[in-house]
């Protein structure tokens, strides 16, 4: 009985252990067509035939972009122009054998994994790529080589541009012979209003100079241009290609970006710029309305209306700038802060002066004590006003010395205006000048003389008539003071001396001696100092009398 039981235990044992084993065979195979699934091999093709075929997956390449990656490697490796195939060897490391071009290029690694899904080892499948790597390049250089098509591209290439650079040169060289066969029809020199700027023949050198330039900047961009083409033929010196369009291409793109991102401002810069002309124009007419005294406003006189055009002029447009500021490109940058700091440091401290003498002359407009034209005096200098600015009054003398006093100087000082009465509304400017007679002469005889002596005198008034006055009693004479008009303001220097001329003559005409202030000569025989021609044909020098009491 237990001889039985044993059998059958055995029996069932045997079953279950040809369970087990048929249910492992069927896992197993299972688990290898999942990995044969899984594990399908990508071409390494960088030329027309295969390779060899990549299965497995590093990190997160898959093994369809190993497959691309080697190939593209290996197509380096034949677009060198002098490619060495002892330069490609086999390098281990901890995780792979790499395969290495010239210890920088590493065209592939083998792991295990790569060994394991072709059931063969590292080592081997390292050196099977090598092999089919060098002999596809070796084989595709010596049938289709592209050396020598290379240096032909190159020297055609070269020779395009020899012949552009050629072309262009005849181009500016014409176009310069042109001009100067042709200088007197288009160069008529510069000038604005009155004033030459420029003569024909300066101007002519200044374009002709800007010419050359032109010429020479083209010609180094045509062949700046060119080098990307040249370098981009050898593989070697295709990286050149990129650097040199990036020298160009970079700032170019920066400069475009940044002038795309600065067309909002910039059409809100002309909106501004827009509205303040426009405004000043408003401004410019309405001033100009006072000038011509077709607008008047009371207190508001016509020849503050320029001066404050311009003041107005000049804070608006100021206004306008530090509106205009924030929307500058560049504006909040620390060098255009530090620049700006600077011109300001600059303009405080070297225009203390100037600024002085503009307020002084702002403060002038608005006294108005003189205008061009005036006859004036400031301080020892007499003349005419012939310029008034924001700095300075510039006066002609008689004597036609143009002289300039700071502004600051001019409101300073005392200054006399002739010409102020001068007009037609008024008696004129009054100018006299002093004669001293002793007591001797009757006073209505030298009233007499005088008067008729400023009535002879050229530009003087006849209306109100010329009077005397009596200024002083003296020691030894009475000091006469004649008072004429003149609305010639400007001449007075030729007034005195003919008014003065006069007084001469009309004194010796009336026998009156000019003795004063005191005549301190022995006269022989008291012989008169009124010329001959002034006397009488049969006068005769009063003799001395002498008395002798005794």
């Amino acid at each position: 009985m237990k001889i039985k039981v044993l059998s059958l235990l055995a029996f069932f044992f045997v079953l279950f252990s040809f369970s087990v084993m048929a249910q492992t065979k069927n896992l197993k195979n299972s688990e290898k067509e999942a990995v044969t699934v899984k594990l399908k091999g990508y071409p390494v093709k960088p030329f027309n035939d295969t390779l060899f075929l990549v299965y497995h997956n590093v990190g997160s390449f898959s093994a369809k972009e190993r497959a691309e990656y080697i190939a593209n490697k290996i197509k380096r490796l034949y677009n060198e122009s002098f490619f060495e195939k002892d330069s490609i060897k086999i390098v281990p490391s901890d995780a792979s054998m790499d395969i290495i071009y010239q210890s920088d290029l590493v065209i592939m690694s083998v792991f295990d994994a790569d060994a394991k899904a072709e059931n063969s080892t590292v080592e081997n499948i390292a050196k099977r790529n090598l092999g089919k790597i060098k002999s596809a390049i070796i084989y595709q250089n010596e049938n289709y080589s592209q050396l020598p098509k290379r240096i032909g591209y190159t020297v055609l290439l070269t020779l395009i541009i020899g012949l552009v650079l050629f072309l262009i040169s005849k181009v500016f060289n014409y176009i310069k012979g042109y001009i100067v066969k042709n200088r007197a029809k288009y160069f008529k020199g510069v000038s604005y209003n009155s004033i030459k700027i420029l003569s024909p023949g300066k101007q002519q050198s200044l374009l002709l100079r800007f010419f050359g330039f032109v010429k020479i900047i083209t010609l180094i961009l045509i062949v700046y241009l060119s080098l990307p083409v040249l370098f981009s033929i050898f593989p070697a010196t295709k990286d050149y290609t990129t650097t040199l369009l990036k020298w160009i291409l970079t700032p170019a793109k920066s400069a475009f970006m940044g002038f795309v991102g600065f067309l909002p401002s910039l059409f809100t810069i002309i909106v501004i710029i827009i509205i303040f002309k426009y405004s000043l124009k408003v401004i410019k007419f309405f001033f100009y309305e006072i000038k011509s005294e077709n607008i008047k406003i009371d207190g508001f006189y016509s020849d503050w209306a320029l001066p404050t055009f311009n003041i107005i002029r000049l804070l608006m447009y100021a206004f306008m700038l530090v509106i205009i500021f924030p929307y500058l490109p560049g504006s909040d940058s620390p060098i255009f802060k530090g620049v700006s700091v600077f011109v300001g440091v600059l303009f405080s401290l070297g225009s203390s002066n100037a600024i002085a003498n503009m307020v002084a002359g702002l403060v002038i407009t608005y006294m108005r004590p003189f205008k061009i034209g005036d006859y004036i005096k400031i301080g020892e200098v007499s003349g005419e006003v012939i310029e008034k600015t924001a700095l300075v009054t510039r006066i002609r003398t008689p004597k036609f010395e143009d002289i300039t006093i700071p502004n600051a100087t001019v409101l300073s000082s005392t200054s006399t205006n002739y010409s102020a009465n001068t007009n037609q509304s008024t008696n004129g400017l009054l100018i006299h000048t002093t004669v001293t007679i002793g007591y001797d002469v009757p006073w209505k005889d030298i009233y007499a003389a005088l008067i008729d002596a400023a009535l002879n005198t050229e530009m003087i008034e006849k209306e109100p008539k010329p009077f005397v006055l009596q200024t002083s009693l003296d020691d030894f004479y009475v000091s006469y003071q004649i008072n004429v008009y003149t609305k010639e303001p400007t001449k007075q220097p030729r007034i005195y001396s003919s008014l003065h001329q006069n007084i001469q003559d009309s004194f010796n005409t009336a026998g009156i001696e000019i003795m004063s202030p005191h005549y301190g000569a022995l006269r022989d025989g008291n012989t008169t100092t009124i010329p001959p021609n002034y006397l009488k044909e049969d006068y005769e020098a009063p003799v001395f009398n002498f008395k002798n009491k005794g």
